[in-house]
């Protein structure tokens, strides 16, 4: 614990040290994790564990992924269920990064209006 900062609230702390809440860093990890999968990262992948819509015709980022549809409650918590529809909310620069530290750069800047 930083001494300055152990009279303040959860929120307080984060804020000023600059980090995000549990929540965002859990989410900013699967999106990372599914940007190595789509850029191919992962040479023994399974194929087919995202399925694509490359389009010109959609809004935000070209690079849509399709939401599945399962009887299953518990397929919610996997992660290919927990990405998609926060992947497809960023915007297109962030798609379109050529290396994982420019998408890590632009992801921070947009994680915050995500959630």
């Amino acid at each position: 614990m930083i001494r300055e900062l152990e009279h303040f609230s959860y929120e307080n702390r984060l804020r000023d040290l600059g980090l995000f809440n549990l929540e965002k860093r859990s989410l900013q990890g699967d999106l990372i994790e599914a940007f190595q999968y789509l850029k191919g990262v992962y040479r023994k992948a399974v194929e087919g564990l995202f399925i694509t819509l490359c389009s010109d015709r959609t809004r935000g980022n070209s690079f849509q992924l399709k939401e599945s549809r399962f009887r299953l409650d518990i397929r919610q918590n996997f992660l290919t269920m927990r990405v998609v529809k926060h992947w497809n909310r960023l915007p297109r620069d962030v798609v379109d990064a050529s290396s994982l530290e420019v998408f890590k750069s632009g992801l921070d800047g947009s994680l915050s209006n995500l959630v």
